[in-house]
């Protein structure tokens, strides 16, 4: 469905004209969830009342003129950031009651500037997939057809804007979270610099690859919510001291660039074809506007999936072991004894993809095979990493698919390893810590999304943005 706003812009222009209120856009909001919700399965829970009172300050605020920066913007946020006093499970079982004891910097940010929330959105458990069919609360469902996918992790985010359901959502993006939904769903999605937006109150999947980022209608409206999400935070000592751009008055792109394009994935056996024609389409859009677009070479593609779930696999083992149904959350009722309570709680509180690879992360870090699998891993993400920032150094931004493929149908794909290499493109970004956005590209078909991604050097996020934001046009003109 297309949007009634796509952008901020348009709100705050009708909010300042008189013709809408805050109360007035949560309301369509709320009836838009009311319509779609118990199809779509997108808000676990929807803080309607709490979204009215909010909507009522932040209507009186524009009248007083004191309201913040994201007057009007009604989002969602995903099931892993904390909010106080409300319910945080990750999707999951294990989480089974409890409700955050504080609100994350990142939301908290976002309220200060006057954001409205209005629910907590479904997601695969702990972040963990590529479909969002790993929730203890069902599959999310994708807009365009509830017989496929949205993509996951942050499945139900993109599903939210995609629906219409909010004008943003907040997901979290560890291999591509963020990015593969947003191309499965026509959305935007980005995936900031590791360290640009603090992760205080995001549940941890790898903590050296976990970013929050934004999936929104327009590349102006993540580069707002960056701009307010991003900067130094106290309580997370890896996030960035580096000066946070106004990355929303910095979209206006230079007249040339140089882009490279990773020749292995254009290439690639399994690529949808239309996918392919797409990305060779903007390409050639590219050359034509003055561009300088050349094929790189990238050897480590086939290197980068193994090399992921080796690494998130191990901090994963790592991360979880908190939950154990000691102090908070589900505790199996048919516990013994202290080892039992820990066996049965675990079994039964996550489910299976969590437990795989819980497993695989816990066999990795074995002392037998630490060196084999964990040191060998890290050395090649290293690997990885050099090269990126070479390509990056070279070439102002690299273009490849976001996703080999648009939004494949619920309980097709059975075989966690073909789930895995799903995440081919998306991975290199975050084995990387670099900055990269999702923005549609065309439909395959059968109506389907195609995503298309952009990565740039470290902390060039404005440069990254600008580039999207001119990009979006001719993609919506191929």
């Amino acid at each position: 469905m297309k949007p009634l706003f796509s952008s901020l812009s348009e709100i705050q222009r009708e909010l300042a004209a008189g013709t809408t209120s805050c109360r007035q856009l949560v309301e369509y909001y709320l009836d838009n969830i009311d319509q779609r919700n118990a199809e779509l399965n997108v808000f676990l829970e929807v803080w309607a009342d709490e979204a009215r009172q909010q909507a009522a300050a932040v209507d009186e605020k524009l009248a007083l003129g004191t309201a913040g920066r994201l007057a009007g913007m009604v989002i969602g946020l995903k099931d892993v950031l904390a909010y106080q006093g409300h319910s945080l499970q990750s999707s999951s079982r294990i989480l089974d009651g409890f409700k955050s004891l504080f609100t994350g910097t990142a939301v908290q940010r976002l309220l200060d500037e006057d954001a409205i929330f209005i629910g907590r959105q479904n997601c695969d458990e702990f972040a963990m997939g590529g479909s969002n069919e790993n929730s203890a609360f069902g599959p999310a469902r994708n807009a365009q057809d509830p017989s496929r996918v949205p993509g996951g992790s942050s499945g139900a985010s993109a599903v939210a804007v995609q629906a219409d359901m909010c004008l943003a959502s907040i997901g979290s993006d560890t291999g591509g979270s963020v990015r593969q939904p947003a191309a499965f769903c026509g959305v935007v999605g980005l995936k900031p610099t590791y360290s640009r937006i603090s992760r205080y109150g995001l549940v941890a999947f790898a903590s050296s690859f976990d970013q929050i980022g934004p999936i929104t209608h327009s590349v102006e409206d993540a580069a707002r919510l960056l701009e307010v999400m991003a900067g130094p935070d106290g309580m997370d000592s890896t996030a960035s001291q580096q000066p946070v751009p106004a990355y929303s008055a910095l979209l206006e792109p230079l007249p040339h660039y140089r882009i490279g394009y990773l020749k292995e994935a254009i290439d690639r056996p399994g690529l949808q074809p239309e996918v392919h024609d797409a990305l060779e389409g903007t390409l050639g859009a590219l050359r034509s506007q003055g561009h300088v677009v050349e094929a790189v070479d990238f050897p480590y593609l086939d290197e980068m999936i193994p090399t992921y779930y080796i690494l998130t696999t191990a901090e994963a083992s790592s991360n979880l072991s908190r939950f154990d149904g000691v102090k908070y959350g589900y505790r199996a009722p048919d516990a013994t004894d202290l080892e039992s309570l820990y066996k049965k709680t675990r079994a039964q509180g996550f489910g299976p993809e969590v437990q795989r690879r819980i497993m695989l992360g816990t066999f990795v870090l074995s002392a037998s095979y630490y060196d084999a699998y964990y040191t060998k891993a890290q050395r090649v993400r290293r690997l990885i990493k050099e090269k990126t920032d070479e390509l990056l150094r070279q070439y102002d931004f690299l273009v490849l698919p976001t996703t080999p493929t648009t939004a494949f149908k619920i309980g097709e794909k059975q075989d966690p390893v073909s789930m895995y290499l799903a995440d081919i493109f998306t991975v290199q970004a975050s084995l990387s810590g670099v900055p990269a956005i999702s923005i549609p590209a065309g439909q395959d078909a059968e109506g389907l999304p195609i995503g298309l991604q952009i990565l740039s050097g470290a902390f060039r996020e404005a440069e990254l943005l600008a580039f999207a934001n001119e990009l979006t046009t001719v993609t919506a003109a191929s």
